[in-house]
């Protein structure tokens, strides 16, 4: 695996400069990508923990890690990217994300799909994780940010 820590969320396929609110890419709050760099240490650990927290929902709504390990020894082999302190469900994301096409047995991963999703190709249970991870992150902007921002007299279209 990179010894490079991963520093952002950033996926690079930031859709925020086409005015989202929320990254289609990283699932980040507009104003997040925007002041990340000016963020401290404790308020980049918030946003990952959010991320975090809506990503192992949707995760845990499709598969089962059971065996945390053989995902992680596999990630580091492959050389696939991904935060050590997070859930394993997180990097189970991380592994579907980059090797969809690839993968032929989830089982040699530590990876069990739940069963009304084994029939599904893995690159259609991707799109499908990152549409509903997007939805989350959507939902949870407008449920508990946009108001602040609303209140606070700040123009949402920055």
């Amino acid at each position: 695996m990179s010894s490079q820590r991963i520093k952002t969320p950033c996926v690079g396929l930031c859709s925020t400069v086409y005015g989202d609110l929320v990254c289609r890419g990283c699932k980040r709050f507009h104003h997040e990508v925007v002041n990340w760099n000016l963020y401290s240490d404790e308020e980049k650990r918030a946003v990952w923990k959010r991320l975090e927290v809506l990503l192992v929902q949707v995760m845990m709504a499709k598969l089962e890690v059971f065996d945390a390990q053989r995902l992680r020894s596999q990630l580091e082999q492959r050389q696939v990217r991904f935060v050590p302190d997070q859930s394993p469900y997180c990097w189970a994301y991380q592994l579907i994300a980059r090797g969809s096409r690839l993968i032929q047995n989830l089982d040699a991963y530590g990876l069990a799909l739940l069963p009304e999703f084994r029939g599904w190709p893995l690159p259609d249970l991707r799109d499908a994780i990152d549409r509903e991870f997007f939805l989350l992150s959507e939902a949870h902007y407008e449920r508990y940010i946009a108001p602040h921002f609303l209140r606070d007299g700040m123009d949402l279209r920055v």
